[in-house]
């Protein structure tokens, strides 16, 4: 008997600390998520911007460029009538998009992020090789290096679109 009321203790207490773990986690969400956060994006977080770097290395740069400049004639299709990749610098269109957008391309690749349905890429969805968390990495060490000016206007895409979001529920 005093075997079992220390399990239903035992139980009870974890069920307790995962609760507050919940609850701690949703704080922390609702900063981050919130309707004047500019986005999910940390790049002024340097053990974010650190992983990021070493994955964009080893995964992103062989195309898109160890310095982000992207490939050449990025615009028009090779002759294999795929678009080159773009470059992830200030030059390309990547801060044009807010975060939600830029992790779904990555993670469900251009073709499904963008409802697309004859559009030949040679990028990848990363989605199954890389988690979240890393992927949040990489575009926040790519952010990390635009300009502060170029950082803003990409954090006022991010509070236009979370701004279209609270208008729409």
């Amino acid at each position: 008997m005093i075997r079992r009321s220390q399990s239903v203790r035992l139980a009870a207490a974890g069920l307790a600390l995962a609760g507050m773990a919940a609850a701690l986690f949703w704080w922390r969400s609702a900063d981050l998520f919130g309707a004047n956060a500019p986005g999910v994006l940390r790049p002024d977080d340097a053990v974010v911007l650190k992983q990021g770097g070493q994955i964009y290395q080893a995964r992103c740069a062989s195309c898109h460029g160890v310095n982000l400049e992207g490939q050449a004639n990025w615009r028009e299709p090779g002759t294999d009538g795929r678009l080159p990749a773009p470059p992830h610098d200030e030059s390309g269109h990547t801060w044009h998009h807010p975060d939600d957008v830029l992790i779904r391309i990555t993670k469900e690749g251009v073709v499904k992020a963008a409802g697309l349905t004859d559009y030949a890429t040679n990028m990848p969805a990363f989605g199954d090789s890389l988690s979240d968390a890393d992927i949040v990495a990489v575009l926040s060490w790519i952010k990390s290096r635009w300009s502060r000016d170029i950082q803003s206007q990409h954090d006022e895409a991010n509070r236009q679109l979370n701004q279209r979001s609270k208008r729409g529920s």
